[in-house]
């Protein structure tokens, strides 16, 4: 069954993740075992933004990174349905990291997550972030499940 959204309540239930590192506020489209979409609105007062950089705040790229493995973390422990509480999507790999564009305070970034495999414990998904219909970074990632 598909699920429209989830909030940012039910992610917290799904990965433990806790600000400053939490960095979605929800979830929405999700298709079990197939792919969802993040969303995460930047603010200006996001800690990253105060040292990266002052005079010119932009999102570093690893947390745009981290953005999409979390939100693909969330598919995972969803269509599992397990909880945070007896388990954890540990980052494996990342390849073909691109950044494209800069992303500024005050954005809503669309953190659109596809499965390429699946094989027991480990996962493998595509992602792409996109602001204003840009696509400002992507990367293929592995992740584990383990207790």
């Amino acid at each position: 069954m598909n699920k429209k959204e989830i909030s940012l309540n039910e992610i917290k239930k799904l990965i433990p993740h806790r600000k400053p590192m939490l960095l979605i506020d929800k979830v929405k489209v999700i298709k079990p075992f197939e792919s969802a979409i993040g969303i995460k609105k930047t603010k200006k007062k996001d800690i990253y933004f105060k040292g990266h950089f002052p005079k010119r705040p932009i999102m570093p790229g690893v947390f745009i990174i981290e953005a999409l493995a979390q939100t693909a973390s969330v598919l995972v422990m969803h269509s599992l349905k397990i909880t945070a509480e007896n388990k954890l999507v540990y980052f494996m790999s990342l390849e073909n990291a691109k950044f494209r564009k800069p992303v500024f305070p005050n954005s809503k970034i669309f953190l659109n997550v596809k499965k390429k495999q699946h094989r027991g414990v480990v996962w493998k998904f595509s992602g792409e972030a996109v602001v204003n219909k840009i696509r400002v970074a992507e990367a293929v990632y592995s992740a584990m499940i383990v207790k």
